[in-house]
């Protein structure tokens, strides 16, 4: 995209998340702010948003409780100066803790940013920023440096591994910078970040972030400031941006190869002079000597699909998926990281298909829980009984069983004692057997998928359509909320549309992996047909 000499911009200021943002969209976001202001909201980025500000003010209200006299509050109300004014008015008197902090916008390098936390450092002087974010910033492990939650004692935590998270650093990064403007940070160069959880700060050292944080932000400045041209290419990122219809025309205009390549394959693929689908297509020779994901034959079906529009591609001649006399679809529901609230089951045999959900409508994390999984197990365990009793063959299906095995464990975990919780061994005797079938698994074994392996991909090419046409992992949350009264009474009807949108993942399941049997290899290509 061209960019005039002239062009006028406002004055340009970027937060830390430009940071870890697609370069393109830095440029966009700067240069074209009145379309971004009326750009239609991505549900399921508000609905980030606001379980953000729900965990941030649960952590505060935690935090105020314990030490109700050892904060200072800078409150949300007033300008933005305002509340940076008050932030270092509260510093140089020397708080212990502040919350709220805003630190004053910096015309000059760009730089404008917020910290929920400054600490002051008692033994170094200065502020340590402390952030807190609705991820998970560790995993259980070894080695992570972490403090507890109500006094700075930073210690080697011998349960607890660091989970990488870029942004966090930049974020925390971006804020020392902006301290030391002022003669504010502490010179121990550390920060922290309060996860999803809650229970302990996360310790950054900052000395091995400083360097890459200060080039990214000469870039991202460079960029908003239209002195650096940027192109359009397809990332993970494009799914949720408000950018990316402008971007997906100007590509498939130009039939740019990150449309079937997308992310660092696209990059290696221009360094070796292929920008198109069509040079990946006529590809001749050996696979590049890197190639970041995937095999790389699997990129030249791919393009060689997109030009035949095939939204599909056999890899073998015959496609096959394991069935049994009685089969069992689940498909699980949760809300982010506090539990899982619905177990839908579909139940195919000898009499016609039966949905069946086992379901806790009280708020997650909840004792409830326990119910509603044990029933759901109990059932479960009853058709598997029910097969062997009768000498017939069992599966249970799911689509990518990453998120049911999860839950599956942490559930048996979490409720262990309570009536009808299986034990973890019990769990892990069912999904390490060949009754527990990941469909998603069959899928991409045997398929070469130029659009994505999604179930919300796949089933359709099958025949199956969702009755909603909002259906998604991501406007479920939104739906979850209404349901259980987080932001109000209760919603019924959403309860039901929860219902009838996991009834619809469960039969897309059914539906794919009878066509997988039965019409597959009719319908698909073969790679050597293309």
């Amino acid at each position: 995209m061209e960019v005039s000499d002239d062009l006028r911009r406002p004055p340009v200021s970027i937060e830390a998340s430009a940071l870890t943002r697609c370069r393109h969209r830095v440029f966009l976001d700067a240069t074209f702010p009145h379309e971004l202001a009326v750009a239609p909201e991505n549900p399921g980025a508000r609905q980030r948003q606001e379980a953000a500000a729900a965990h941030r003010e649960a952590i505060r209200q935690k935090l105020f409780d314990a030490d109700p006299d050892g904060w200072v509050l800078i409150g949300p109300d007033g300008s933005a100066a305002r509340r940076a004014e008050q932030t270092l008015a509260a510093c140089r008197s020397g708080a212990d803790r502040i919350w709220g902090a805003v630190l004053p916008l910096e015309p000059d390098t760009g730089r404008r940013g917020r910290s929920e936390i400054l600490l002051r450092d008692r033994v170094n002087g200065g502020y340590i920023p402390v952030v807190v974010v609705n991820h998970k910033v560790t995993d259980p492990g070894r080695g992570a440096t972490t403090t507890g939650l109500f006094e700075w004692a930073p210690a080697v935590d011998e349960t607890r591994k660091v989970r990488s998270q870029i942004r966090d650093q930049m974020r925390v990064a971006h804020l020392h910078r902006m301290l030391e403007r002022h003669g504010l940070a502490s010179p121990a160069q550390v920060a922290g970040a309060i996860g999803y959880g809650g229970d302990c700060v996360l310790v950054h050292d900052l000395s091995t972030i400083l360097d890459d944080y200060d080039t990214r932000l000469a870039d991202r400045v460079e960029i908003a400031r239209g002195r650096v041209r940027t192109e359009p290419s397809q990332i993970g990122e494009c799914r949720t941006c408000p950018w990316w219809d402008r971007c997906r025309s100007e590509l498939t205009a130009g039939r740019d190869v990150s449309l079937v390549a997308p992310g660092q394959r696209a990059e290696v693929l221009r360094e070796l002079g292929v920008r198109t689908i069509d040079g990946l297509a006529g590809w001749v020779g050996e696979p590049p000597e890197v190639w970041p994901q995937g095999p790389f034959e699997d990129a030249v079906v791919i393009a060689k699909a997109w030009l035949a529009g095939a939204p599909l591609v056999r890899r073998y001649r015959h496609v096959h998926v394991h069935r049994a006399d009685i089969e069992v679809d689940v498909d699980m529901e949760s809300y982010q990281e506090f539990g899982a609230y619905l177990w839908g089951t579909l139940l195919n045999g000898e009499a016609p298909s039966e949905y069946q959900p086992f379901v806790t409508w009280l708020p997650v994390p909840t004792d409830d829980e326990a119910r509603s999984f044990a029933g759901f197990w109990r059932w479960l365990s009853d058709q598997r009984r029910t097969a062997e009793r009768k000498g017939k063959t069992f599966a249970a299906y799911c689509y990518s069983r990453s998120a049911e095995d999860k839950w599956l464990l942490s559930s048996a975990r979490r409720f262990h004692g309570f009536p009808g919780v299986p034990a973890e061994e019990e769990i892990k005797a069912f999904i390490g057997s060949p009754q527990w079938v990941d469909v998603y698994q069959a899928v991409t074994d045997q398929f070469v998928c130029p659009n994505g392996k999604g179930l919300k991909k796949i089933a359709p090419i099958a025949g199956h359509r969702w009755r909603d046409d909002e259906a998604g992992g991501e406007a479920s949350m939104s739906w979850y909320r209404d349901a259980v009264g987080y932001d109000g009474p209760p919603d019924p009807t959403q309860r039901a549309r929860l219902l009838e949108y996991n009834e619809d993942d469960v039969i897309a399941t059914k539906i794919l992996r009878e066509w997988m049997s039965e019409r597959a290899v009719q319908e698909i290509p073969h790679i050597d047909d293309l």
